[in-house]
């Protein structure tokens, strides 16, 4: 389930890391590299690190907007290929 909902290139916003060491510090964001067989989140954080992330002990969130956005710019560069397609075959 957890693979399913993060996958990976998933935004996320790290809240609290408590049991870490050198936990990652608050309102970093992230993004998951992947999930692996016991459920933790594999992470590059924005500040150059790289640490898991599990939850249900950690606190994190899901970033939606930047989700959001990067479809969006997915289907606007898919509706430019199909465009430029098409005027190659008219061609």
């Amino acid at each position: 389930m957890l693979k399913k909902r993060y996958l990976e290139g998933t935004r996320i916003c790290l809240e609290e890391m408590e049991n870490d060491p050198r936990p990652i510090k608050p309102g970093i964001c992230g993004t998951v590299q992947f999930v692996d067989d016991v459920g933790t989140l594999h992470c590059k954080f924005d500040d150059g690190r790289m640490l898991g992330v599990i939850p249900n002990v950690d606190q994190f969130h899901k970033i939606q907007q930047e989700q959001n956005l990067q479809m969006n710019e997915c289907e606007e560069i898919t509706e430019e290929v199909e465009e430029s397609e098409e005027m190659e075959m008219s061609m």
